[in-house]
């Protein structure tokens, strides 16, 4: 039979990594860039690894970047792809230099860096379709990264039902198809203001994805979607019988909105149990719950990014 560990057993050297995806203009290399500075203040040892390459416009150094290895532009000059075809390409010879590339240059820099964001690519069916970035990341967790994604897309699909609907299902498919621990984040969150009006319900049903028989009934008042009723009813069905997505709003420029959304990541990754931080039992309970009144959270959560 197993023994439990002793109390004072720690993990020697863990290593955390943020796995940032999203469909493209979600905002993941701001998000890697602010979030760079933003734990870097908090005293960790970060650094941003680019994995995307068509990444050309960078708000950020990285410690490691795809590009040096293959970059879509290449491969499409090359190989005589397109965009899209470049892109599965690119990911699936980094999944091949898996060995000899990526794990090695990790490994060098795990002297300096305990917690890296991965910039992933923003190619959609790489997470929801396609086989190599999934096994990327599994092989990250067989080198002992504890790692979380977290899904960035954009707010203003919000102000749509159909297109918050088609979130809900893309976020669903790529949450069972990574299988590690996920935070959905409805990105821009400070643009909100300008989508409002266009808004149904109020912000805490998107978050919470609360009751999407009521979307059902705003598509059916649009003529174009109305013919596809039961396609509509069954999708949101999968979706509500799942009970797997939330979203988290974030405005990247506000330090107490990336605080907020650094509490919710950390829980999902492990962080808050790094070994050698002094936490007592009842403050890491309570950092695993995350407790709040209702009217609290409505205040941090809601309130900043509306009217």
């Amino acid at each position: 039979m197993l023994q439990p560990l002793p109390a004072h057993a720690t993990v020697e050297n863990p290593r955390y990594g943020q796995l940032v995806i999203g469909p493209p203009g979600s905002g993941k290399t701001t998000y890697c860039g602010e979030a760079l500075k933003f734990y870097r203040e908090l005293g960790r040892q970060v650094g941003v690894v680019n994995l995307d390459p068509a990444n050309e416009n960078m708000a950020y150094e990285p410690v490691l970047n795809v590009m040096e290895l293959i970059t879509v532009e290449d491969c499409m000059e090359h190989l005589q792809l397109g965009p899209n075809g470049a892109l599965m390409h690119c990911a699936e010879f980094l999944a091949e230099h898996l060995e000899d590339w990526l794990l090695p240059a990790l490994r060098k820099l795990s002297a300096s860096y305990n917690y890296f964001l991965f910039d992933c690519p923003g190619q959609i069916e790489l997470y929801t379709h396609h086989r190599a970035m999934a096994q990327v990341f599994e092989r990250l967790e067989r080198e002992r990264y504890n790692l979380v994604t977290v899904n960035l897309i954009d707010s203003h699909y919000c102000s749509e039902p159909a297109k918050f609907i088609a979130t809900l299902l893309m976020a669903l498919n790529t949450m069972l198809r990574m299988s590690l621990p996920h935070v959905n984040v409805l990105s821009k969150a400070d643009t909100l203001r300008k989508h409002e009006a266009k808004l149904h319900f109020n912000v805490d049903y998107y978050t919470d994805v609360l009751d999407i028989k009521y979307l059902l009934e705003k598509l059916d008042d649009d003529p174009k979607m109305r013919k596809f009723q039961k396609l509509n009813e069954a999708i949101c069905s999968m979706v509500e019988d799942y009970a797997l997505v939330s979203f988290q709003l974030l405005d990247v420029f506000s330090t107490h909105s990336m605080l907020r959304l650094r509490n919710h990541i950390d829980k999902a990754n492990g962080y808050i149990y790094k070994a050698g931080e002094e936490q007592t039992v009842n403050s890491l309970m309570a950092c695993a719950v995350g407790a709040e009144a209702e009217a609290i959270r409505q205040q941090n959560d809601v309130q900043p990014y509306v009217e």
